[in-house]
């Protein structure tokens, strides 16, 4: 699939995504893609995000694939089961945080807790840093055996975010790319 026949929904994780943030600059560059804007960022209830996730989904006009960063990977996760015969091709989910077992894990992500483990319903790439401050790289990996997803390490790159230098991420946007060749 080519990224211009898809509706990309840019799903930012707790607190939105900061200006120069990769998925702020994807939003602008990428035809057809926008950011999902979430009622409370810094306070998220958890029925709150999938519902909102799911009516983007549905007024989509395109199939769509899914960006997600952070706390969204979480909330993807629980929007899962809703989204088996949907539109959704594919998911993108960069750096989820370990909401269950990390000691860092902000309190206001614990409402997204426990992280649901089925696999999606869709084909799915997780990226996960060996140095993110909410989730051990063993924990990333747990995550995306248990969804299905394919797993690729970005190395020393924390939690993949302005705060640790990526903002225009031209390395996550090749392996964007690399998971829309695959999709059909």
């Amino acid at each position: 699939m080519k990224i211009s026949q898809a509706d990309i929904l840019i799903l930012p994780g707790l607190g939105s995504a900061a200006p120069g943030h990769w998925q702020v600059r994807w939003a602008e560059r990428l035809p057809h893609a926008g950011i999902v804007e979430q009622a409370d960022w810094d306070e998220p209830a958890l029925d709150d995000w999938v519902d909102t996730i799911a009516t983007a989904i549905m007024l989509a006009t395109r199939p769509v694939v899914l960006v997600a960063h952070s706390l969204a990977c979480i909330a993807v996760a629980h929007t899962a089961p809703r989204l088996a015969d949907t539109k959704v091709r594919g998911a993108f989910l960069v750096s989820p945080p370990d909401v269950e077992l990390h000691p860092d894990a902000p309190e206001a992500t614990w409402p997204f807790r426990p992280i649901p483990r089925a696999p999606l319903p869709f084909p799915s790439m997780l990226v996960a840093s060996s140095s993110d401050p909410y989730c051990t790289i063993h924990r990333a990996v747990e995550f995306a055996t248990c969804w299905g997803s394919d797993f690729h390490q970005a190395g020393d790159a924390g939690h993949i975010n302005v705060a640790s230098g990526h903002g225009p991420w031209p390395e996550g946007l090749m392996m964007f790319t690399r998971l829309m060749q695959r999709l059909k």
